[in-house]
């Protein structure tokens, strides 16, 4: 995340208090072999309307910045866990010094599993490659993780963000990508669909707080 190169990061999803969560389950995690850094995030359009999603929607998402020893616990009831590593090819875009405090997170698979590698690399090297070069005001990184387990969801797409309106920034993405593309060409209609596309959750957070293993 921000300007450091990330090895895997571990996600956790709960509809629980966040209170309780950050006072209790992070500092369970950051005692874990490989967990280097903890930060806690609120949704900010929970059930949102605009996009398909496959996975049930929470409240709070949980993101551990973790190394290639960290191995993923169970969670405990009411908390949903996803490990993902790093691709091998790098994140797209700018780091700015400063700090991420809104994310999109973007989880998607494709259709078939022999698709995999068709899906990522339209996602590599046209959808987010687009993203970035139409600079879209707060969006820093974006970093692509592949699930750890080659389970659903296959691919996580990481947007990072230096802005405290992280949903604003999401909603102007398409629209200064279509004035790069331009409205109804074939260009657009690539970098918008592909056929392998399977999108199993998307949404933006802000950041609510953060810890760093002792």
């Amino acid at each position: 995340m921000e300007d450091r190169l990330t090895p895997g990061l571990y996600l956790e999803m709960t509809d629980g208090p966040v209170d309780a969560y950050a006072t209790k389950r992070v500092d369970e995690l950051l005692a874990l072999r490989g967990v280097e850094r903890a930060t806690w995030w609120r949704n900010l359009v929970r059930d949102r309307t605009d996009l398909p999603r496959v996975l049930p929607e929470f409240d709070h998402l949980g993101v551990y910045e973790v190394d290639a020893t960290f191995t993923a616990p169970a969670p405990p009831p009411g908390i949903t866990g996803h490990h993902f590593a790093r691709t091998p090819r790098p994140g797209q875009g700018i780091i700015t010094g400063r700090p991420t405090i809104g994310l999109s997170l973007v989880l998607i698979s494709p259709r078939e599993p022999a698709q995999a590698r068709e899906l990522r690399d339209w996602a590599d090297f046209v959808h987010i490659r687009h993203i970035a070069e139409a600079a879209v005001p707060g969006y820093t990184m974006i970093t692509p993780y592949e699930n750890a387990t080659g389970g659903d969801p296959r691919f996580m797409h990481f947007y990072e963000m230096d802005t405290d309106d992280p949903e604003s920034a999401y909603r102007a993405m398409t629209p200064l990508v279509t004035e790069l593309l331009g409205a109804g060409t074939p260009e657009w209609d690539h970098w918008a669909f592909h056929p392998a596309l399977r999108i199993m959750y998307v949404n933006t957070f802000r950041l609510l707080g953060e810890r760093v293993a002792s």
